[in-house]
């Protein structure tokens, strides 16, 4: 039987969750349900992530190698991934700094502390945040026209987390922007070049 080792990464974060195996029938139940399903080799059975747990994994995508003897299968998990109880099954996977910012933010416009900037941006809602993003979407203007690169890096900095407070007050996440973006990025490549007169 041929075993497939199948890395699996969360589609938020990027962070690697897990490495397991699959073999083609967890390959074939995998693609099917939208589920991962695995092999397990101290059972030697398969096994499906979740079953008992409830910690399933959604499938975003599967990638293979150039051999097609590895796999990539983003993921997006509901739940721990590892049997302990954490996150991902390695020690120390730095995470991204977008993604730990959104995580940040989700507390917070959860648990709404008295002391936080962010709490107090989506407490006061909508147009507050809104306000903020056009305050700063003028300030990296101004920065770019005519400041020092560490100034305008600064205020780029200040509207990334203004937008990310407002994806998070309106359920966006930054994938669903990197999708938007990988689709322009593919119906540009599908257009033929502009011809002069075009231009």
């Amino acid at each position: 039987m041929r075993l497939i080792p199948a890395i699996v990464r969360d589609s938020r974060s990027g962070a690697v969750l897990t490495l397991a195996y699959m073999n083609d029938e967890s390959l074939a139940k995998t693609r099917e349900s939208g589920e991962t399903w695995f092999w397990s080799r101290s059972r030697n059975e398969l096994w499906h992530k979740g079953a008992t747990s409830g910690n399933t994994q959604r499938v975003i995508h599967i990638a293979e190698d150039c051999d097609g003897d590895a796999l990539v299968v983003t993921v997006e998990p509901n739940g721990p991934a590892c049997h302990n109880g954490t996150t991902s099954c390695f020690r120390n996977v730095p995470e991204l700094p977008l993604e730990r910012l959104m995580a940040v933010l989700r507390a917070r416009h959860e648990l709404r502390p008295s002391d936080s900037y962010s709490a107090y941006l989506f407490t006061e809602g909508l147009d507050k945040i809104l306000k903020k993003i056009g305050e700063e979407a003028t300030e990296v203007v101004i920065a770019a026209k005519g400041t020092s690169r560490e100034r305008l890096v600064s205020e780029l900095a200040d509207l990334v987390f203004h937008l990310s407070v407002l994806m998070v007050n309106e359920g966006v996440e930054w994938r669903d922007v990197e999708a938007e973006l990988e689709a322009r990025i593919w119906s540009a490549a599908a257009q033929p070049p502009l011809s002069k007169r075009q231009c």
